[in-house]
């Protein structure tokens, strides 16, 4: 007995600090906080005033924040495509928008993030707006997610105003033929979403589902992508929050959004995971400006959603690795949301795709070993039905070519929730210097000739690579997306 128990007494230590290594050495966990619709300017960190965003305010103050990050495309499907894949959403025939009856899905074949940290030994979990395929199998289980409780596309896809009255009866507004919102748990439909007061409880319910996963897999590397369908139109905010803020619905949806984010947090730091988890809080395009009251704020930068004026594709990001990501700093470097996927893979020692991916690791950014990052290009594709080279980012030049665009400057925007009236406008060649003037006014082509030379080469050699429905040429290197039956 007396052998057996000083045996005990030795054994113990060693599994102890066994046990210790190999938390030490854990992989670190992956929060990925994706909003929609949220603008540049719609809360503290990014200019905000009037609303208390203070666990956004936490995760700038403990990590990076970065004021030129860029979305692929300023529209809901093709940017959660983009940071995703690491793709140009056009690449992998992914741009615009999914809508009920789409005959095309991502395909499965393309790897994500999900995908590349689940064959590195995490646990994955998506709880929120997926858009990227409407049916089975285009679910995220079917992407490299263990779990997943949401919704298929946005949630003003249903028979549903944006103001909250039905649309049964009005044959001429689209969305009168849509179906109830599905929510889905994995692959199996468990409710539907009917009007917004059912809406408004999303919020909680996507963060208790996120908190719970936490927990569950507090002893394992874990990958979580908290996708809310929110501030997008039609604005629903939960009892607890109605009336909180002091600029009306939309001031109250960022304050639960906020919440949120805090819960996430608060649970992070009580199962002692705070030191080992990157947080990346971040929002798929610019605010949908048509909405007025009930949109957000581009902080500055020129026109919103479904554009690609810097309104419409810079969005907030902030970062937090704790010990490998000063506090408190900031950073102008041109970053987009495809960088996720390479530099993720990078943190995690996980495989890059053996698809060509547009993505370009931003690590030694974010841990200080150098200020800038590696990305001097970027390539402003847009389109719903159409693959458009509107623009094209040098440097701190951007020169955008002749197309025809949304303008929410020429709108009449709406109130109370109502849909303002659209306006399509003709842009013509233009030259910005975005280093001098980030809200695109002066067009400086005729002063930089060489300028626009320089860039209209680069032109060439993107629609060479993925097309230009403007020029009428095809991409050599673009992948089909999935059929669907």
């Amino acid at each position: 007995m007396r052998k057996s128990l000083m045996l005990l007494l030795l054994v113990i230590p060693f599994i102890s600090s066994k046990i210790t290594a190999q938390s030490k050495s854990q992989k670190p966990n992956i929060v990925i906080i994706n909003m929609d619709d949220m603008g540049y300017g719609d809360t503290e960190p990014y200019g905000m005033t009037g609303i208390p965003t203070p666990h956004f305010n936490q995760v700038a103050q403990e990590g990076m924040r970065l004021t030129n990050f860029n979305s692929a495309q300023a529209i809901c499907t093709a940017s959660r495509a983009a940071l995703l894949t690491g793709c140009y959403p056009n690449r992998i025939g992914m741009s615009g928008v999914l809508l009920p009856g789409a005959k095309h899905a991502l395909n499965p074949k393309e790897e994500t993030i999900a995908s590349l940290l689940k064959k590195s030994g995490y646990r994955t979990a998506n709880y929120g707006k997926w858009h990227l395929g409407n049916n089975l199998p285009y679910w995220p289980t079917n992407y490299g997610f263990d779990e997943f409780f949401g919704i298929p596309y946005s949630h003003d896809v249903w028979p549903i105003d944006y103001d909250g009255y039905s649309l049964v009866t009005d044959p001429q507004d689209l969305r009168s033929t849509f179906p109830p919102l599905p929510l889905i748990s994995n692959t199996t439909v468990i409710d539907t979403i009917r009007n917004i007061k059912e809406a408004s409880k999303l919020t909680t319910v996507f963060t208790e589902k996120a908190v719970g996963f936490i927990k569950k897999n507090k002893k394992q590397p874990f990958f979580l992508y908290l996708t809310h369908p929110l501030p997008h139109a039609p604005l629903a905010v939960s009892d607890k929050f109605k009336g909180k803020s002091d600029l009306g619905l939309f001031g109250d949806v960022i304050m639960e959004i906020d919440w949120s984010i805090g819960e996430i947090l608060k649970t992070l730091d009580q199962e002692g995971l705070t030191k080992n988890t990157v947080v990346i809080v971040t929002s798929d395009n610019g605010p949908w400006l048509f909405f007025g009251d009930n949109a957000g704020s581009s902080g500055g930068f020129r026109e919103g959603k479904s554009t690609t004026w810097e309104g419409g594709t810079r969005v907030p990001f902030l970062i937090r690795w704790p010990g490998k990501i000063e506090a408190g700093t900031v950073n102008g470097s041109l970053i987009t949301n495809m960088d996720l996927l390479p530099t993720i893979a990078d943190i995690t020692k996980s495989a890059l795709p053996e698809n060509k991916i547009d993505g370009l690791d931003f690590l030694s950014l974010l841990t200080g070993k150098t200020n800038k990052g590696p990305r001097d290009t970027f390539y402003y594709y847009f389109g719903v039905g159409s693959n458009n080279l509107e623009a094209i980012r040098y440097k701190h030049w951007k020169l955008v070519f002749p197309h025809k665009s949304t303008s929410y400057n020429k709108n009449l925007t709406g109130k109370g929730g109502l849909r303002g009236k659209g306006a399509v406008v003709e842009v013509p060649l233009a030259l910005y210097d975005l280093a001098h003037d980030p809200g695109e006014v002066r067009d400086v082509q005729e002063l930089y000739p060489e300028i626009v030379a320089e860039i209209q080469k680069i032109a060439e050699t993107a629609r060479e690579d993925l097309g230009d429905d403007l020029t009428n040429k095809v991409g050599k290197n673009v992948r089909k997306p999935a059929i669907v039956e």
